[in-house]
């Protein structure tokens, strides 16, 4: 059974990317845990009341959030349901990314689904703050839902790599079972200007085809140009479905994260973006 978590802020965007979890998932058994996490909603409000006081005001934020928890469900949840899929509600009283890594390590979830700001957002950049930080610190796959992107299943694939990383096998597993599922073409593109790969490259590229196993590889090359400029180019060339990348220090994703803004780099993503992760368990 694929275990997925869902933060929600109750937002339209947190809504849609509910949704299409339960779309992604319509045809195989999922639990779904529905997390809120409002620790900087008591703190930011009341921070400076005694701790009697406070005790008392975090009692009654979480019996706030546990309703809003449980209305969210009653709307989401199909008539009737679908018997593959079963829900949970979390209030969680810590930040978002403690809250979600401490559940992900707790429930080894599988796949965390969120949310990401759309075209009529009054924000300059693709991403929100909580979006950009739970892709950079939380251990486990995080798949991005742009707000207007309607539900379709993903085709095509498009996972831009340097063949650089020692892939971990559970992260590309997860990839290669969604790809696998939709009967999907995986585009790994590799943007150089060398033609040649290191014994190191061949290896994790190698590894990379032979985990993808049920999902049809292809491997191309592109001259370094703006990388953000040639991957959105061959998004639009393959009519990509779906955007992969890996988190890994003093990569390139790494530097476009820590930049704050993806706009800076001219990378708006509007398509879901599944950012796995290169980091220990």
């Amino acid at each position: 059974m694929r275990t997925v978590l869902i933060p929600t802020d109750f937002s339209k965007n947190a809504l849609h990317a509910l949704q299409y979890a339960q779309e992604l998932y319509k045809c195989e058994r999922a639990c779904f845990f529905v997390l809120h996490a409002y620790a900087d909603e008591v703190y930011g409000e009341f921070k400076n009341v005694d701790q009697d006081k406070l005790d008392e005001l975090k009692r009654g934020k979480e019996a706030e959030v546990q309703k809003k928890l449980d209305d969210l469900l009653d709307n989401v949840i199909d008539e009737p349901p679908n018997p593959l899929h079963t829900f949970e509600t979390i209030a969680a009283f810590d930040t978002l990314v403690d809250s979600v890594n401490e559940f992900v390590d707790e429930m080894n979830i599988d796949l965390v689904i969120m949310g990401t700001k759309g075209s009529t957002s009054d924000h300059k950049t693709t991403f929100g703050s909580f979006t950009i930080e739970v892709f950079k610190y939380v251990k486990c796959p995080v798949l991005a839902i742009p707000e207007d992107f309607k539900y379709h299943q993903p085709k095509t694939v498009l996972f831009p790599t340097d063949y650089m990383l020692p892939y971990k096998r559970r992260e590309l597993k997860l990839l290669d079972d969604l790809a696998g599922k939709f009967k999907a073409n995986v585009h790994c593109l590799y943007i150089t200007d060398f033609e040649d790969l290191s014994p190191r490259q061949e290896d994790n590229k190698l590894f990379l085809e032979g985990t993808l196993s049920r999902s049809y590889v292809f491997f191309e090359t592109t001259p370094v140009t703006n990388r953000a400029e040639a991957i959105m180019e061959h998004i639009e060339k393959k009519k990509a479905d779906l955007l992969v990348m890996v988190n890994s220090r003093h990569s390139f994703f790494e530097d476009m994260l820590y930049r704050s803004t993806v706009d800076l780099l001219g990378l708006k993503v509007k398509i879901p973006f599944l950012v796995m992760q290169n980091l220990n368990r």
